[in-house]
Protein backbone atom coordinates (compact mmCIF):
# COMPACT_ATOMS: atom_id res chain seq x y z
CA UNK A 1 0.00 0.00 0.00
CA UNK A 2 1.37 3.61 -1.08
CA UNK A 3 0.02 6.60 0.51
CA UNK A 4 0.35 10.40 -0.95
CA UNK A 5 0.28 12.99 1.68
CA UNK A 6 0.06 16.27 0.95
CA UNK A 7 1.72 18.66 3.10
CA UNK A 8 4.41 19.05 5.21
CA UNK A 9 2.92 20.97 8.39
CA UNK A 10 2.75 18.86 11.56
CA UNK A 11 -0.13 17.22 10.67
CA UNK A 12 1.11 15.69 6.94
CA UNK A 13 4.54 14.63 8.85
CA UNK A 14 2.70 13.24 11.82
CA UNK A 15 0.75 11.32 9.47
CA UNK A 16 3.27 10.32 7.49
CA UNK A 17 5.36 9.03 10.15
CA UNK A 18 2.46 7.35 11.70
CA UNK A 19 1.74 5.35 7.83
CA UNK A 20 4.96 4.28 7.84
CA UNK A 21 5.43 3.01 11.51
CA UNK A 22 2.34 0.38 9.91
CA UNK A 23 4.32 -0.57 7.29
CA UNK A 24 2.55 1.26 4.65
CA UNK A 25 5.07 3.04 1.81
CA UNK A 26 4.90 7.42 2.13
CA UNK A 27 5.78 10.31 0.00
CA UNK A 28 4.93 13.17 1.39
CA UNK A 29 4.49 16.60 -1.51
CA UNK A 30 4.72 20.11 0.35
CA UNK A 31 3.94 23.02 -1.60
CA UNK A 32 6.58 25.62 -0.07
CA UNK A 33 10.03 25.47 -1.05
CA UNK A 34 11.38 26.06 2.87
CA UNK A 35 9.45 26.17 5.72
CA UNK A 36 8.45 28.57 7.43
CA UNK A 37 6.18 28.07 10.11
CA UNK A 38 3.23 30.14 10.82
CA UNK A 39 3.35 31.23 14.34
CA UNK A 40 6.26 31.30 17.10
CA UNK A 41 5.18 28.13 19.10
CA UNK A 42 2.69 25.79 19.88
CA UNK A 43 1.43 24.30 23.50
CA UNK A 44 1.26 20.52 23.13
CA UNK A 45 -1.22 18.89 25.77
CA UNK A 46 -0.64 15.70 26.99
CA UNK A 47 -2.80 14.35 24.06
CA UNK A 48 -0.63 15.43 21.33
CA UNK A 49 2.96 14.67 23.54
CA UNK A 50 1.28 10.52 23.82
CA UNK A 51 0.56 10.95 20.20
CA UNK A 52 4.76 12.22 19.53
CA UNK A 53 5.39 9.14 22.02
CA UNK A 54 3.92 6.71 20.18
CA UNK A 55 5.61 7.87 17.03
CA UNK A 56 9.39 7.65 18.37
CA UNK A 57 9.98 11.47 19.48
CA UNK A 58 9.47 11.33 23.53
CA UNK A 59 12.73 11.87 24.16
CA UNK A 60 13.40 14.74 21.37
CA UNK A 61 10.37 16.15 22.77
CA UNK A 62 11.03 16.73 26.02
CA UNK A 63 14.46 18.96 24.52
CA UNK A 64 12.45 21.06 22.66
CA UNK A 65 9.78 21.53 25.50
CA UNK A 66 9.36 24.18 28.35
CA UNK A 67 8.97 23.60 32.03
CA UNK A 68 5.24 24.66 32.24
CA UNK A 69 4.75 23.97 35.95
CA UNK A 70 2.47 26.44 36.94
CA UNK A 71 -0.68 28.26 35.32
CA UNK A 72 -1.61 31.79 36.71
CA UNK A 73 -4.09 34.99 35.36
CA UNK A 74 -3.41 38.30 36.29
CA UNK A 75 -5.31 41.80 35.91
CA UNK A 76 -4.40 43.99 33.53
CA UNK A 77 -3.92 46.84 35.05
CA UNK A 78 -2.96 46.46 38.86
CA UNK A 79 -0.99 42.90 37.69
CA UNK A 80 -2.07 41.40 40.61
CA UNK A 81 -2.71 37.69 40.30
CA UNK A 82 -5.97 36.75 40.60
CA UNK A 83 -5.47 32.96 41.01
CA UNK A 84 -2.58 30.50 40.60
CA UNK A 85 -2.44 26.49 40.69
CA UNK A 86 0.35 23.75 40.01
CA UNK A 87 -0.87 21.39 36.79
CA UNK A 88 0.60 18.67 39.06
CA UNK A 89 -2.75 17.35 39.26
CA UNK A 90 -3.44 17.39 35.21
CA UNK A 91 -0.36 15.08 34.77
CA UNK A 92 -1.14 13.38 37.79
CA UNK A 93 -4.65 12.51 36.16
CA UNK A 94 -3.82 12.06 32.63
CA UNK A 95 -0.37 10.73 32.76
CA UNK A 96 1.65 12.92 30.96
CA UNK A 97 3.20 16.44 30.74
CA UNK A 98 2.30 19.31 28.66
CA UNK A 99 4.61 20.85 26.69
CA UNK A 100 5.13 24.19 24.95
CA UNK A 101 7.32 23.92 21.98
CA UNK A 102 8.73 26.45 19.69
CA UNK A 103 6.79 25.50 15.96
CA UNK A 104 9.91 26.01 13.66
CA UNK A 105 11.74 22.99 16.31
CA UNK A 106 8.82 20.62 16.36
CA UNK A 107 8.52 21.11 12.53
CA UNK A 108 12.08 20.22 12.29
CA UNK A 109 11.89 17.24 14.47
CA UNK A 110 8.98 15.87 12.65
CA UNK A 111 10.67 16.64 8.87
CA UNK A 112 13.81 15.38 10.07
CA UNK A 113 12.06 12.03 11.77
CA UNK A 114 10.47 11.04 8.67
CA UNK A 115 13.87 12.10 6.29
CA UNK A 116 14.36 15.64 5.01
CA UNK A 117 15.69 14.50 2.06
CA UNK A 118 12.79 12.57 1.12
CA UNK A 119 10.21 15.33 1.76
CA UNK A 120 9.50 16.82 -1.69
CA UNK A 121 9.22 20.56 -1.32
CA UNK A 122 7.87 22.89 -3.96
CA UNK A 123 5.10 20.59 -4.98
CA UNK A 124 1.52 23.06 -5.00
CA UNK A 125 -1.23 20.42 -5.72
CA UNK A 126 -3.67 21.59 -8.09
CA UNK A 127 -5.50 18.34 -9.31
CA UNK A 128 -6.83 15.21 -7.93
CA UNK A 129 -8.30 12.39 -9.11
CA UNK A 130 -8.92 8.71 -8.21
CA UNK A 131 -9.88 5.58 -9.71
CA UNK A 132 -10.81 1.82 -9.19
CA UNK A 133 -7.34 1.15 -7.90
CA UNK A 134 -5.87 4.12 -6.76
CA UNK A 135 -5.49 8.29 -6.86
CA UNK A 136 -3.07 10.61 -9.00
CA UNK A 137 -1.68 13.89 -7.60
CA UNK A 138 -0.78 16.66 -10.24
CA UNK A 139 1.27 19.72 -9.13
CA UNK A 140 1.80 23.17 -10.54
CA UNK A 141 4.56 22.38 -12.27
CA UNK A 142 2.68 19.21 -14.55
CA UNK A 143 4.10 16.00 -12.44
CA UNK A 144 2.38 13.63 -10.80
CA UNK A 145 2.29 11.22 -8.14
CA UNK A 146 0.56 7.99 -8.01
CA UNK A 147 -0.62 5.84 -4.83
CA UNK A 148 -3.50 3.52 -3.29
CA UNK A 149 -4.72 6.73 -1.40
CA UNK A 150 -3.73 10.31 -0.37
CA UNK A 151 -4.07 12.29 2.88
CA UNK A 152 -5.25 15.37 2.27
CA UNK A 153 -3.05 17.70 4.94
CA UNK A 154 -2.95 20.96 3.57
CA UNK A 155 -3.93 23.31 6.07
CA UNK A 156 -6.98 25.52 6.80
CA UNK A 157 -6.48 26.90 2.72
CA UNK A 158 -6.77 23.10 1.31
CA UNK A 159 -7.09 22.22 -1.91
CA UNK A 160 -7.67 18.46 -1.16
CA UNK A 161 -10.67 19.73 0.94
CA UNK A 162 -12.48 21.58 -2.18
CA UNK A 163 -12.09 18.25 -3.96
CA UNK A 164 -13.80 16.05 -0.84
CA UNK A 165 -16.78 18.60 -0.28
CA UNK A 166 -17.07 19.56 -4.06
CA UNK A 167 -17.66 23.01 -3.04
CA UNK A 168 -14.81 25.73 -1.26
CA UNK A 169 -15.93 26.52 2.49
CA UNK A 170 -15.33 29.98 3.50
CA UNK A 171 -13.15 30.77 6.93
CA UNK A 172 -15.37 32.40 9.80
CA UNK A 173 -13.04 35.49 11.43
CA UNK A 174 -13.14 34.69 14.94
CA UNK A 175 -13.25 38.61 15.98
CA UNK A 176 -9.77 39.14 17.48
CA UNK A 177 -5.67 39.76 15.75
CA UNK A 178 -3.19 37.74 17.45
CA UNK A 179 0.57 38.74 17.54
CA UNK A 180 2.88 36.47 18.74
CA UNK A 181 7.05 35.60 19.02
CA UNK A 182 9.91 34.18 20.71
CA UNK A 183 12.06 36.27 24.14
CA UNK A 184 14.13 35.56 26.48
CA UNK A 185 12.98 34.75 29.34
CA UNK A 186 12.54 37.34 32.10
CA UNK A 187 11.50 36.06 35.80
CA UNK A 188 10.45 40.33 36.12
CA UNK A 189 8.20 40.18 33.61
CA UNK A 190 6.70 36.18 34.45
CA UNK A 191 7.88 32.76 36.52
CA UNK A 192 10.30 30.80 34.30
CA UNK A 193 8.12 27.78 34.98
CA UNK A 194 4.75 29.27 34.75
CA UNK A 195 1.39 29.37 32.30
CA UNK A 196 1.34 33.35 32.94
CA UNK A 197 -2.06 35.36 31.46
CA UNK A 198 -3.16 38.70 31.88
CA UNK A 199 -6.49 39.75 31.00
CA UNK A 200 -8.82 42.52 30.63
CA UNK A 201 -11.25 44.46 28.73
CA UNK A 202 -11.39 41.34 26.24
CA UNK A 203 -7.62 41.76 25.49
CA UNK A 204 -5.08 38.98 27.03
CA UNK A 205 -1.14 38.87 27.03
CA UNK A 206 0.35 35.78 27.66
CA UNK A 207 3.40 33.96 28.44
CA UNK A 208 4.79 30.13 28.26
CA UNK A 209 7.94 28.83 28.86
CA UNK A 210 9.81 26.68 25.80
CA UNK A 211 13.17 25.31 25.48
CA UNK A 212 16.54 27.49 25.85
CA UNK A 213 15.53 29.94 28.37
CA UNK A 214 12.55 31.27 25.90
CA UNK A 215 9.14 32.29 26.23
CA UNK A 216 6.60 31.89 23.69
CA UNK A 217 4.37 35.20 24.22
CA UNK A 218 1.43 36.86 22.51
CA UNK A 219 -1.42 39.56 22.60
CA UNK A 220 -5.12 38.97 21.93
CA UNK A 221 -6.85 42.06 20.79
CA UNK A 222 -10.72 42.28 19.55
CA UNK A 223 -10.00 44.34 16.12
CA UNK A 224 -11.96 44.23 12.94
CA UNK A 225 -10.60 42.18 10.25
CA UNK A 226 -8.50 43.61 7.38
CA UNK A 227 -6.77 46.10 9.27
CA UNK A 228 -3.73 47.43 7.60
CA UNK A 229 -0.31 45.97 9.16
CA UNK A 230 3.42 47.21 9.75
CA UNK A 231 6.07 46.02 11.76
CA UNK A 232 7.62 49.58 11.92
CA UNK A 233 4.64 50.60 14.06
CA UNK A 234 4.12 47.22 15.77
CA UNK A 235 5.28 48.06 19.36
CA UNK A 236 3.53 51.50 18.80
CA UNK A 237 0.57 49.58 17.95
CA UNK A 238 0.87 47.26 21.23
CA UNK A 239 1.57 50.36 23.51
CA UNK A 240 -1.59 51.87 22.33
CA UNK A 241 -4.16 48.74 22.85
CA UNK A 242 -2.50 47.84 26.11
CA UNK A 243 -2.16 51.50 27.71
CA UNK A 244 -2.77 51.24 31.43
CA UNK A 245 -1.87 47.87 31.45
CA UNK A 246 0.60 46.49 34.20
CA UNK A 247 4.22 47.37 34.01
CA UNK A 248 5.28 43.50 32.94
CA UNK A 249 3.19 43.70 30.21
CA UNK A 250 4.86 47.13 29.05
CA UNK A 251 8.17 45.54 29.72
CA UNK A 252 6.85 42.15 27.12
CA UNK A 253 6.25 45.40 24.59
CA UNK A 254 9.57 46.49 25.08
CA UNK A 255 11.26 43.41 24.72
CA UNK A 256 10.14 42.03 21.51
CA UNK A 257 11.57 42.15 18.13
CA UNK A 258 8.99 43.54 15.77
CA UNK A 259 10.98 41.47 12.81
CA UNK A 260 10.44 38.18 14.54
CA UNK A 261 6.64 38.83 15.71
CA UNK A 262 4.20 37.47 13.49
CA UNK A 263 0.75 39.23 13.08
CA UNK A 264 -2.70 36.80 12.42
CA UNK A 265 -6.12 37.38 12.01
CA UNK A 266 -7.71 34.23 13.65
CA UNK A 267 -10.37 32.20 11.71
CA UNK A 268 -11.79 28.74 11.97
CA UNK A 269 -14.41 26.49 9.98
CA UNK A 270 -17.82 25.98 10.97
CA UNK A 271 -17.11 22.01 11.84
CA UNK A 272 -18.48 19.66 9.04
CA UNK A 273 -19.24 15.75 8.71
CA UNK A 274 -16.93 14.57 5.13
CA UNK A 275 -13.45 13.74 5.96
CA UNK A 276 -13.18 11.44 2.57
CA UNK A 277 -14.16 10.94 -0.70
CA UNK A 278 -13.47 7.45 -1.68
CA UNK A 279 -9.74 7.00 -1.24
CA UNK A 280 -8.78 10.74 -0.47
CA UNK A 281 -8.98 11.56 3.39
CA UNK A 282 -8.26 15.18 4.90
CA UNK A 283 -6.39 15.27 8.44
CA UNK A 284 -5.45 18.29 10.55
CA UNK A 285 -6.40 21.96 9.61
CA UNK A 286 -7.79 20.46 6.07
CA UNK A 287 -10.46 18.72 8.27
CA UNK A 288 -10.96 20.96 11.13
CA UNK A 289 -9.21 24.39 11.55
CA UNK A 290 -10.10 25.66 14.45
CA UNK A 291 -8.91 29.21 16.60
CA UNK A 292 -5.91 28.47 18.96
CA UNK A 293 -8.07 29.30 22.22
CA UNK A 294 -8.03 25.72 24.11
CA UNK A 295 -4.41 24.77 22.32
CA UNK A 296 -5.65 21.95 20.40
CA UNK A 297 -5.17 22.59 16.67
CA UNK A 298 -1.84 20.74 16.64
CA UNK A 299 -2.61 17.99 19.01
CA UNK A 300 -5.80 16.75 17.00
CA UNK A 301 -3.71 16.44 13.94
CA UNK A 302 -1.48 14.61 15.25
CA UNK A 303 -4.43 12.38 16.91
CA UNK A 304 -5.85 12.54 13.43
CA UNK A 305 -2.32 10.55 12.65
CA UNK A 306 -2.61 7.90 14.82
CA UNK A 307 -6.09 6.79 14.22
CA UNK A 308 -5.61 6.84 10.36
CA UNK A 309 -2.71 4.79 10.74
CA UNK A 310 -4.15 2.35 12.95
CA UNK A 311 -7.13 2.17 10.86
CA UNK A 312 -5.37 1.12 7.93
CA UNK A 313 -3.32 -1.04 9.42
CA UNK A 314 -6.28 -2.78 11.62
CA UNK A 315 -9.13 -3.26 9.07
CA UNK A 316 -8.98 -5.91 6.00
CA UNK A 317 -12.41 -4.63 4.00
CA UNK A 318 -10.33 -2.12 1.82
CA UNK A 319 -9.37 1.32 2.12
CA UNK A 320 -12.12 3.25 1.49
CA UNK A 321 -13.83 1.11 4.05
CA UNK A 322 -10.98 1.72 6.38
CA UNK A 323 -10.94 5.84 5.08
CA UNK A 324 -14.39 6.11 6.15
CA UNK A 325 -14.16 4.28 10.05
CA UNK A 326 -11.40 6.68 10.17
CA UNK A 327 -13.77 9.08 9.43
CA UNK A 328 -15.97 7.92 11.85
CA UNK A 329 -13.75 7.86 14.71
CA UNK A 330 -12.36 11.39 14.47
CA UNK A 331 -15.21 13.93 13.15
CA UNK A 332 -17.62 14.03 16.60
CA UNK A 333 -13.83 14.26 18.29
CA UNK A 334 -12.61 17.54 16.69
CA UNK A 335 -16.29 19.06 15.67
CA UNK A 336 -16.37 19.27 19.93
CA UNK A 337 -12.83 20.74 20.37
CA UNK A 338 -13.55 23.28 17.25
CA UNK A 339 -16.70 24.36 19.00
CA UNK A 340 -14.96 24.39 22.74
CA UNK A 341 -12.25 26.73 21.10
CA UNK A 342 -14.79 28.60 19.76
CA UNK A 343 -16.68 29.15 23.11
CA UNK A 344 -13.79 29.58 24.61
CA UNK A 345 -12.45 32.28 21.83
CA UNK A 346 -15.82 34.42 22.81
CA UNK A 347 -15.48 34.55 26.70
CA UNK A 348 -12.00 35.20 26.49
CA UNK A 349 -12.57 38.08 23.61
CA UNK A 350 -15.62 39.59 25.20
CA UNK A 351 -18.01 38.71 22.59
CA UNK A 352 -20.71 39.07 25.37
CA UNK A 353 -18.84 41.74 27.67
CA UNK A 354 -21.17 40.72 30.89
CA UNK A 355 -19.88 37.08 30.24
CA UNK A 356 -16.53 37.74 30.55
CA UNK A 357 -17.03 40.32 33.30
CA UNK A 358 -18.30 37.19 34.92
CA UNK A 359 -15.56 34.90 33.78
CA UNK A 360 -12.81 38.03 35.30
CA UNK A 361 -14.71 37.40 38.53
CA UNK A 362 -14.79 33.61 38.47
CA UNK A 363 -10.94 33.75 38.22
CA UNK A 364 -10.73 35.03 41.54
CA UNK A 365 -12.44 32.04 43.12
CA UNK A 366 -10.80 29.57 40.91
CA UNK A 367 -8.47 27.06 42.50
CA UNK A 368 -7.74 25.42 39.57
CA UNK A 369 -10.02 22.29 39.79
CA UNK A 370 -12.81 23.56 37.30
CA UNK A 371 -10.28 24.95 34.88
CA UNK A 372 -8.05 21.36 35.25
CA UNK A 373 -11.11 19.34 34.68
CA UNK A 374 -11.60 20.69 31.83
CA UNK A 375 -8.46 19.94 30.47
CA UNK A 376 -8.31 16.75 31.76
CA UNK A 377 -11.99 15.81 29.95
CA UNK A 378 -10.39 17.24 26.34
CA UNK A 379 -7.20 15.46 26.90
CA UNK A 380 -8.39 12.33 27.62
CA UNK A 381 -11.05 12.29 24.71
CA UNK A 382 -7.96 11.61 22.73
CA UNK A 383 -6.75 8.15 21.40
CA UNK A 384 -4.09 7.06 23.55
CA UNK A 385 -6.70 8.15 26.77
Amino acid sequence: MKAIVIGGGIGGMSSAIALEKAGIEVEVYEAVREMKPVGAAISIWPNGVKCLNALGMKAALRELGGNMAFMAYHDATTGTPLTRFSLAPLVQQVGEFPYPVARAELQALLIDTFGRERVNFGKRVIQVEQHEHGVIATFSDNSQAHGDLLIGADGTHSVIRDYVLEQRLERRYAGYVNWNGLVTIDESIAPADQWTTFVGDGKRVSLMPVSNNRFYFFFDVPLPKGLPQDRSTLKADLTHYFHGWAAPVQQLIAAINPDTTNRVEIHDIEPFSRFVKGRVALLGDAAHSTTPDIGQGGCAAMEDAIVLAATLAAHSLGIEDALLRYQARRVERVRDLVLKARKRCDVTHARDPAVTAEWYQSLKSETGERVLAGMCETIEGGPLG
